[in-house]
């Protein structure tokens, strides 16, 4: 399938994954609707997308957060271009904390992001991708197969979400829509350095070697080629595949090795 000409919707398209998504999309020629809290960023990215690329965007405020914000995404969408060939839910949230010592707004916030925020730009958008049998996609992470500790938040909304998706996918199994998940394994983004701490603000620094991580751009690329060849699930790295079929076969096993992994992050919460 070609994305030339195809009306894209992407969440949390003001940095990282999603922006890299946004200019993947338009070099493919698609035409594109950028949902997002940072309303003046995405106005100059989708400037700057329609004169690079020769394409129309549209840039929205949106916060996945608010079910009225989604909606108003996909009406102005739907309102803008006629149609909606695909949804692309991509704005996420994370975090690094305890169980034991986070406060339970925190994993509420994640939840509402992650998962929340999913359901809402779906539930609005499925209507005018039944009319397209269009894609429906969402960006999960290996958190969402295997949880992984001081991400309790992260994790249980990526089991959502990745649940979601899942029954989704086997409802409109006869209507020709296609429903997939996107797995990244660690990307060089900003959202570690936006993961929230146990209190809810923002770490402001990484815990992980970023320079030997996936690129935003590689990660786009990958999506963007899973949503041509209408792939089911995108699981991108060797780590990431050995994480899901080691936890599934040999779960003790797993929880050995996701714990050694994890004391050798910078500033480690567990030793």
């Amino acid at each position: 399938m070609s994305l030339k000409d195809k009306v894209v919707v992407i969440t949390g398209a003001s940095s990282g994954i999603g922006k890299a998504l946004a200019e993947e999309m338009a070099k493919r020629g698609a035409n594109l609707v950028l949902g997002a809290r940072q309303y003046v960023t995405l106005c100059e990215i989708t400037a700057a997308l329609e004169k690079k690329f020769n394409i129309k965007a549209l840039a929205i405020r949106a916060d996945v957060t608010r079910e009225e914000d989604c909606k108003a995404l996909i009406d102005q969408a739907s309102l803008t271009f006629g149609k909606i060939d695909i949804l692309i839910n991509n704005a996420g949230l994370s975090m690094r904390a305890l169980f034991k010592d986070v406060e339970l707004s925190v994993l509420k916030n994640l939840m509402d992001v992650n998962f929340w925020g999913t359901v809402y730009c779906t539930k609005y958008a499925l209507p005018e991708i039944l009319k397209t049998t269009g894609s429906i996609v969402s960006v999960s992470s290996i958190a969402g197969y295997r949880g992984l500790p001081g991400r309790t938040g992260y994790s249980s909304s990526k089991f959502a979400m990745n649940g979601f998706m899942e029954c989704l996918r086997t409802e409109l199994l006869k209507t020709g829509v296609h429903v997939m998940v996107a797995c990244p394994g660690f990307t060089t983004s900003n959202i570690r350095v936006a993961a929230l701490s146990q209190d809810g603000k923002a770490h402001g620094e990484t815990s992980m070697e970023e320079g030997k991580m996936m690129s935003a751009e590689e990660v786009a690329e990958r999506i963007c080629d899973g949503i041509e060849g209408r792939k089911r699930t995108l699981i991108m790295t060797r780590q990431g595949k050995l994480a899901v079929w080691v936890n599934k076969l040999f779960p003790a096993f797993a929880d050995k090795k996701v714990f050694d992994l994890f004391t050798k992050e910078k500033n480690p919460l567990i030793k």
